[in-house]
C-alpha cells in the first residue's frame, strides 16, 4: 500500500516537526518523560517515531464493544463492521423538527434496541438536561433502555469521574465507551485530554477522532488533509497507551470531512467522505487497530437524497470493512436524528450486506441436477430446493414495498418515510429490555441523580 505508507510517513514528519499542542500539563510532562521532545512552543510536544511505533503495538489488535451481557462482535482491522447511532442535537418526527429531550431518549433507545443491524446506541444532547450533566443521565437513561452497547458523549470531565463508578455497577467489563475529537490542525484541547486521563486504567474502548476539514483545518487534498488527521490520531492513540498501556483504540480518521466552498458549510455525504472512510480502513489495517468512520447525509428529512449519500456511504464503508460505523438515523450532517430514517438506515445495511455477499457458486447452487429434473418449461416453486434456499438467497425488505399498486393505493399511497416512521413508532412502544436488576437501576438512578443535582 504506498500511497497509505506515504500518509502515515507525512503524518510521523508532522509528529516530529512541528508536532502537536498538548493541552494538558500532566499528559504533557508524562509524555516528555516517555520519549518525546519539547516542541518551539509552549505545550507543544515532539513525538519521535520510535516512540509512536512503540506505543501503537501497544493497541489491541481486536476487542469487544460489550453488550449488557459482556457479549457482542469481535472488532477487529479486517471483520465484521460493527454499526452504531448516532449523536447530535435535535429530532425530526412526523414532519417536524425539535429539540432532543431525555423522553426521547429513552423512546429513541428502545427503538435502536430493536433494530437488528445495530450494535450500540449513542448518547444525544437533550436540552431538558443541563449540559455538565447529559453525560451521566444520558448513559443511566440508555441503559435502562438497551441491552446494545453504549456510546457516551463527554461533556466534562467530571462526568467521566461519575461514569467510571457506573461502570462497575452493572459489570467490570466495557459495557460502554467514550471517544474525543482532536481540535486540529495539530491540537488537543484540555477538555480532550482530561477526558482521556480520567478514563484511563479503566479498560473502557476509546474512540480517536481525527476530523480535519479539507480546506479550512487541514489541506484542501484529501491525502493532505487524512494526513493531518493521522498525525492527530496517532498523537492521540500515544498518549493514550502512556496513560494505559494497552487501552482498546479505535483509529477513526472517517470523521475528517470537506467544506463547501459555495456555502462554507461541512460536507459530511459526499464522496469525499467515502474515501475518508477508505483511508480510514486502510490505514487501520496498516497499523493493526480497528478503524471508525461515520455515514452522513446532508439531507433535512428521509428523502431522496438521504437515500443516494447514505446508500453510497453503507456500501463503501462495508466493502472496504470500516470497524467501527457511525450511521443509524443520522440526517443534517449529525445534528438530527430521525426514527424514520433510522428503520430505512437497518433496512439499507441489510440491502447492502447481501449485495456485498456476492454470489455463492457450488454444485449446491447450480442445481444442474435439478435443473435437468425440472425440465423444459417447469416450475421450481415448489421444489424443496426452493424452499431450503430462499431465505438465504434473496433478500427480504421488512419496509421497502413490494406489491401492486392496487395495494399501495388501498393502504392510503404510503411513501417510504411514512412506512419506516409507522415501523418506528411501534417499536418505540414496546417494553424495554435492559438486562439489568431491580438494584442496578436503583443504584445507577441514584448515581445520576446526585451528579445532576449539583448542576440545578
Amino acid at each position: 500500500m504506498p500511497g497509505i505508507e506515504r500518509i502515515h510517513e507525512t503524518a510521523l514528519s508532522l509528529l516530529e516537526n512541528p508536532g502537536v499542542k498538548i493541552e494538558h500539563p500532566a499528559i504533557e510532562a508524562l509524555l516528555l518523560k516517555e520519549g518525546a521532545k519539547p516542541g518551539a512552543s509552549t505545550a507543544v510536544v515532539r513525538f519521535p517515531r520510535k516512540m509512536v511505533e512503540e506505543k501503537i503495538a501497544l493497541c489491541p489488535r481486536e476487542f469487544r464493544f460489550a453488550d449488557r451481557f459482556n457479549q457482542g462482535k469481535l472488532v477487529t482491522p479486517d471483520g465484521e463492521s460493527t454499526i452504531w447511532s448516532v449523536p447530535g442535537m435535535n429530532l425530526f418526527e412526523d414532519g417536524k423538527i425539535r429539540p432532543f429531550t431525555s423522553g426521547d431518549m429513552a423512546r429513541w433507545a428502545r427503538l435502536l434496541d430493536r433494530l437488528p443491524n445495530l450494535d450500540g446506541v449513542f448518547s444525544y444532547a437533550m436540552e431538558d438536561v443541563p449540559p455538565a450533566a447529559r453525560d451521566v443521565v444520558g448513559l443511566r437513561i440508555i441503559a435502562e433502555n438497551t441491552t446494545k452497547h453504549i456510546r457516551v458523549l463527554c461533556f466534562s470531565p467530571e462526568g467521566m469521574d461519575v461514569m467510571v463508578r457506573m461502570k462497575d455497577v452493572v459489570g467490570k467489563y466495557p459495557w460502554f465507551s467514550i471517544g474525543f475529537t482532536a481540535h486540529g490542525p495539530l491540537r488537543w484541547t484540555n477538555l480532550a485530554l482530561d477526558i482521556f486521563y480520567r478514563t484511563a486504567g479503566h479498560g473502557i474502548p476509546i474512540t480517536v477522532n481525527g476530523e480535519p476539514m479539507a480546506g479550512v483545518s487541514g489541506p484542501v487534498t484529501i491525502a493532505g488533509a487524512a494526513a493531518v488527521g493521522t498525525a492527530e490520531i496517532l498523537s492521540g492513540i500515544v498518549l493514550n497507551q502512556a496513560l494505559e498501556p494497552g487501552r482498546p483504540c479505535i483509529f477513526n480518521l472517517g470523521l475528517a470531512h470537506t467544506m463547501d466552498m459555495r456555502s462554507a458549510l461541512a460536507v459530511t455525504g459526499g464522496p469525499e467522505n467515502a474515501l475518508f472512510a477508505q483511508l480510514s480502513a486502510k490505514l487501520g489495517k496498516f497499523y493493526g487497530i480497528p478503524s471508525g468512520s461515520w455515514v452522513s447525509t446532508e439531507s433535512m428529512r428521509p428523502d431522496a437524497q438521504a437515500g443516494l449519500e447514505k446508500m453510497c456511504g453503507f456500501v463503501t464503508h462495508l466493502q472496504e470493512k470500516v470497524s467501527n460505523i457511525w450511521a443509524v438515523g443520522q440526517l443534517e450532517s449529525e445534528l438530527t436524528v430521525s426514527p424514520a430514517q433510522a428503520v430505512i438506515d437497518d433496512e439499507m445495511i441489510d440491502y447492502a450486506r447481501r449485495y456485498l455477499r456476492g454470489v455463492n457458486i457450488d454444485d449446491e447452487s447450480l442445481a444442474l441436477d435439478l435443473i435437468r429434473e425440472v425440465g423444459i418449461s417447469g416450475s421450481f416453486l415448489s421444489e424443496m430446493h426452493t424452499f431450503n434456499h430462499f431465505k438465504d438467497e434473496l433478500y427480504m425488505p421488512a419496509v421497502l414495498f413490494r406489491k401492486r399498486r392496487h395495494d399501495w393505493d388501498q393502504a392510503g399511497c404510503p411513501s417510504l418515510e411514512e412506512a419506516a416512521e409507522k415501523k418506528a413508532k411501534l417499536l418505540m412502544q414496546e417494553e424495554p429490555r435492559n438486562g439489568l436488576s431491580a438494584e442496578q437501576l436503583r443504584e445507577l438512578d441514584s448515581i445520576a441523580r446526585k451528579h445532576s443535582a449539583s448542576y440545578t
